[in-house]
């Protein structure tokens, strides 16, 4: 994704978020209709104040509007990353996915038995989910992609299209974190 991509992504997606005109975030960012059209085309070369004036207008930091969207699947199996170790004690770390700016998580703990899978709906756009087994094995993600997760394995997936979840052994524990646009 090019520079002008990104930034023309970005102020959309803020835009959006708002839900406010081009008009109106023209006028609040004190900038012409026409050069916030060709931003948010991907045309253009925007300056510094610009881009400042636009950021400030939708209320965002300016970096937000060089953030690389992260609407893609992520996993970690157990096996993967080192961690941080402590030196207090035996503690490691390790950072699964960070939560970005303007969003907000709600954590579930999840029971599943061997069954049926359950079939989700999609949420509100931009949602996605963040999984954890902690004991068993399930199937889960998207309706059309789904992954087969072990104990200790994490999945990063978006639950804004038709998701699922499957225990695949007797039982199986989780963890769910539903992370969406504030």
């Amino acid at each position: 994704m090019t520079p002008a991509q990104l930034i023309a992504r970005s102020i959309l997606r803020e835009r959006n978020r708002l839900g406010i005109s081009l008009t109106a975030l023209a006028q609040k960012a004190d900038i012409a209709k026409s050069t916030l059209s060709q931003l948010e085309a991907g045309k253009g070369n925007p300056s510094i104040e610009t881009l400042w004036n636009i950021a400030n207008a939708l209320g965002v930091q300016f970096s937000t509007l060089f953030e690389m969207p992260d609407d893609t699947s992520k996993l970690v199996r157990v096996e993967d990353g080192k961690g941080i170790q402590s030196d207090m004690s035996d503690y490691t770390t390790l950072l699964l996915d960070k939560c970005p700016s303007g969003r907000m998580r709600d954590i579930y703990r999840v029971t599943l038995s061997k069954g049926a899978p359950r079939m989700a709906e999609p949420h509100p756009n931009g949602t996605s989910e963040h999984a954890m087994v902690i004991s068993g094995r399930v199937r889960v993600g998207t309706q059309d992609a789904p992954e087969v997760l072990n104990q200790g394995d994490y999945y990063r997936f978006p639950a804004d299209v038709p998701h699922m979840y499957e225990a695949l052994s007797d039982t199986a524990l989780m963890v769910f974190v539903m992370e969406s646009p504030a």
